[in-house]
């Protein structure tokens, strides 16, 4: 009898019990990211009654892999269009929330004596609505046409792209300690220098590229030519000293802006969902039901100031953009929730080796 990989027993576990929660939560009409965190603990050794991933190292590195695909595919659906397109209104709203929820979490955070470093990546993560959950409560309950929807969706679109400037800040205050001055100089000469790179390429190279090889590029080799594209990126990102997802996520906005944008996007979105429900069931497996035990209080406390802050934060930032205050409720009330962008946060202050333990779990189950 041959002897079967561990990581191959793992993945068939995890996609398993994936299959059976989206069904699940399919019928019971709720986010299908739910139901994969859901499946990531019943899958993990925290959970004694049923099988268990057995090498959590490896299921960490496709989950990485996850958050590559999930960034990439962000990216191709954002363009210099679409930030012309969101006017003012959306600008300032986005702006006032991320701001004033960041303060928020810092505030939290200190209140129960946490480090600086657990503060300030608690604030990141409760700054950011979650935009698949949004997307299908909109869907679900037929609100897509209403105007306030417009609005609503403008805001996520920015909160995403602040998301990435928050991730790549939050990453040069871990590598420096001490807020150096001459090292906060030194990252933000290397952003200057990638948003260059990205507005360059963006424009000029990569479409030249594609069309000059349109008459070559079947399906396939535009699926293998772009993730190579993405993962290039991804490795130049990590020597310059940035995260993976920042890359993955600049050579997305790139491919965003070539004609075969479309394409792309709809030839990844497989292999995104596939990787990005690993992600999503890894998240699930950090979820120690002793620890939010023993966390309970920051739990409900966090909770609460998610749930009040956004709506508040949200209708406030709606009113100061000049929009009419039952607009502005609507848009408050639509962004009360924390999703994936919590989750990517997370796992990187735990990749950065800068949180605590606790601070993880407890933010899945706060989203939850």
């Amino acid at each position: 009898m041959s002897h079967l990989p561990t990581l191959i027993a793992d993945l068939a576990l995890i996609l398993i019990c994936a299959g059976v929660m989206t069904l699940l939560f399919k019928k019971l009409k709720q986010p299908l990211v739910l139901g994969y965190v859901v499946a990531g603990f019943l899958a993990s050794p925290h959970m004694p009654f049923t099988p268990s991933v057995m090498d959590t190292a490896n299921i960490k590195i496709w989950a990485d892999i996850g958050v590559i695909f999930l960034l990439f595919a962000l990216g191709l659906e954002f363009s210099f269009k679409k930030i012309v397109k969101v006017g003012g209104s959306a600008v300032i709203a986005a702006c006032t929330i991320i701001f004033c929820m960041i303060l928020l979490g810092i505030g939290v955070g200190m209140s129960f004596g946490w480090h600086r470093m657990d503060c300030l990546f608690l604030g990141g993560m409760i700054a950011m609505s979650s935009t698949t959950i949004i997307y299908k409560a909109f869907d679900d309950l037929g609100l897509r046409k209403k105007q306030f929807t417009g609005l609503v969706l403008s805001i996520l679109i920015l909160e995403d792209i602040l998301a990435i400037v928050l991730m790549v800040m939050l990453s040069t205050m871990a590598a420096s300690h001490n807020f150096e001055g001459s090292e906060m100089l030194g990252s933000i000469a290397k952003l200057v220098f990638f948003l260059i790179l990205w507005f360059v390429v963006g424009i000029y190279l990569i479409p030249l590229l594609l069309r000059r090889a349109r008459k070559l590029m079947s399906e396939e080799t535009l699926l293998i030519t772009s993730l190579a594209l993405c993962f290039g990126m991804v490795v130049l990102a990590s020597h310059t000293g940035f995260s993976a997802a920042f890359g993955a996520f600049i050579m997305g906005s790139i491919l965003a802006e070539t004609i075969e944008a479309e394409s792309i996007e709809r030839l990844v979105k497989p292999v995104k969902d596939l990787f990005g429900a690993i992600f999503f069931v890894s998240v699930g497996m950090m979820v120690d039901p002793e620890m939010i035990i023993r966390y309970a209080l920051p739990i409900f406390v966090i909770t609460v100031a998610v749930i009040l802050g956004q709506a508040v934060f949200g209708t406030l930032g709606v009113i100061l953009s000049g929009k009419p205050l039952k607009t502005a409720m609507q848009c408050g009330f639509s962004l009360t929730q924390i999703g994936e962008f919590a989750f990517i946060i997370a796992s990187l202050g735990v990749s950065l080796q800068v949180t605590s333990d606790f601070l993880y779990p407890i933010v899945v189950a706060v989203s939850v």
